[in-house]
């Protein structure tokens, strides 16, 4: 993912193949999301903004490293999503061979929902950095803090059901409440990149 062309990237993501998915789409909103709050950063120095030069620097370092986090995500999701139709592959023939298949396929399954629960994180730390950045930022990339967010939105949403969908075969309680707790915070973050959308659009309505 990290080294495709964004044409290769969407070839392979249209294909009938088991990997890349909505998990690597989430992952790449992320990242998205991610570089539009650095490049609003970076937009925001000089003489004029001395005063936020410190929280400025700051968030442009964070939003880059949220990218590269947020690519190997994408390519740890398509690696997770390939255990789980191996795991599905294996044999159950017997009733060993169905207690082992069983067990990877939980185990894979506990895999695959820790991408997206991780890109979740990335999503929130996302809106935190444009949530600070608006009221500082150069209001000629004033849009682009919404775009930032929007992109965490769809992280988030996006991810929500890719963790959602493998809860069902998580065995172990814990794990599984946790993973749906993840899921659950989704839900109050976009309400948070909706709230900074609206407030760039009020500015920009003025």
């Amino acid at each position: 993912m990290r080294d495709q062309t964004i044409g290769e990237f969407l070839e392979e993501l249209s294909a009938r193949v088991p990997a890349p998915g909505g998990g690597a789409s989430a992952a790449l909103h992320a990242a998205q999301g991610a570089s539009l709050v650095a490049m609003v950063a970076r937009y925001t120095t000089g003489e004029r903004y001395a005063a936020h030069a410190a929280a400025v620097g700051r968030i442009a370092a964070a939003a880059d490293e949220l990218r590269e986090t947020a690519l190997r995500l994408g390519a740890e999701d398509a690696t997770a999503f390939t255990a789980v139709t191996d795991a599905y592959r294996l044999p159950k023939g017997t009733d060993e061979e169905k207690t082992a298949r069983s067990a990877a396929v939980a185990a894979a399954l506990e895999g695959a929902a820790r991408p997206p629960a991780e890109v979740v994180g990335v999503a929130e730390r996302v809106v935190a950095l444009a949530e600070e950045l608006l009221p500082i930022c150069n209001r000629n990339v004033l849009s682009d803090v919404a775009a930032a967010t929007e992109a965490a939105r769809a992280a988030a949403g996006t991810a929500r059901v890719n963790i959602e969908i493998n809860l069902g075969g998580i065995k172990d309680g814990t794990v599984r409440a946790g993973f749906s707790a993840t899921a659950g915070a989704a839900g109050p973050l976009m309400d948070r990149a909706d709230r900074v959308t609206a407030a760039v659009r009020r500015e920009i309505a003025r």
